[in-house]
């Protein structure tokens, strides 16, 4: 399963810190290597920021699934993140 970012995602991840952005890179791992990451995510209510969320400590990841890939909308702490 491939991962790809949105432009905003983009801008989003590039501003957390490197430690911050190592430890999400390898909970995502994690999640795509179980073959299930579904099994991790949890569907969100307002569908207008995404489909599904992973938490991973304090930061959320929004995305979509599209065939084979996830999209990711949004990179971002929790008290920010769904925020418009």
């Amino acid at each position: 399963m491939d991962v790809i970012f949105s432009e905003r995602a983009k801008k989003e991840w590039n501003r957390l810190e490197r430690s911050i952005q190592n430890q999400l890179r390898k909970k995502i791992g994690f999640y795509l290597q179980s073959g299930q990451p579904l099994k991790f995510a949890e569907k969100l209510q307002d569908r207008s920021l995404g489909e599904y969320r992973f938490r991973i400590g304090d930061y959320r990841i929004i995305f979509d699934i599209e065939g084979s890939a996830i999209f990711v909308l949004r990179v971002g702490q929790r008290k920010d993140i769904y925020r418009k």
